[in-house]
């Protein structure tokens, strides 16, 4: 903040990955549960690619500021679901799924721009953008896969849990957003997801270069 241009710069350039990243990541897991059986989200007007009904204010500064963050949730009705618990986990996944792939395109796209000869301001502010795409939206997946109540990964821990566990989930859920403000005020949350954002980068790094070169 000790230079208001050069800030006000870099948001320029971030907006519009972060729009991108969480538009698709609640649309992804709308569309998921609208194919599943529940409408909730269509009838809310939350399959639209316009960002601005899932924004939320506050995922969305920790995401700009730190690198991940989290969106309005889409509400889901899992009466309406077939199979509720296995359909949960599968619209939970849609959102970090379709983030991984975005980041892929992202990253691709990049690449493809740094291996043209085209210079000036245009190219350098793709590729800040390019880079923001594929950071935001790999960071906004490995976030929201924790395994934590109220993040997208909470839906799976029937599945990753004993079933004689499965009597404290209630619990669980409750206290989830407690522990999940904790992790993040104290900063735990980048000692749990950064090793495994670090090692999705070289993953993705490692495969577009052989893609692309």
């Amino acid at each position: 903040m000790s230079d208001p241009s050069a800030f006000l710069a870099g948001l320029a350039v971030k907006i519009p990955a972060l729009l991108l990243a969480v538009t698709l990541h609640e649309v992804a897991h709308g569309l998921v549960a609208d194919r599943l059986g529940d409408p909730t989200a269509r009838a809310l007007g939350r399959l639209t690619l316009n960002p601005l009904p899932h924004i939320d204010p506050l995922g969305a500064l920790a995401l700009v500021l730190a690198g991940f963050g989290w969106a309005k949730p889409v509400p889901v009705n899992g009466a309406n679901l077939r199979h509720p618990r296995r359909d949960m986990a599968l619209v939970a996944a849609a959102g970090p799924v379709a983030n991984l792939a975005v980041a892929f395109a992202g990253l691709v796209t990049l690449g493809l721009v740094q291996r043209t000869l085209i210079l000036g301001s245009v190219t350098a502010t793709l590729h800040q953008v390019l880079l923001y795409v594929f950071t935001f939206n790999l960071g906004l997946a490995v976030f929201n896969l924790l395994p934590l109540p109220p993040l997208d990964g909470g839906h799976f821990l029937p599945y990753l849990l004993p079933r004689a566990a499965w009597p404290a989930l209630p619990a669980l859920q409750r206290a989830g957003p407690v522990i999940l403000i904790v992790l993040l005020v104290t900063g735990a949350v980048r000692w749990i997801i950064g090793p495994v954002y670090v090692w999705l980068v070289t993953v993705y790094m490692t495969a577009v270069q052989a893609l692309l070169f």
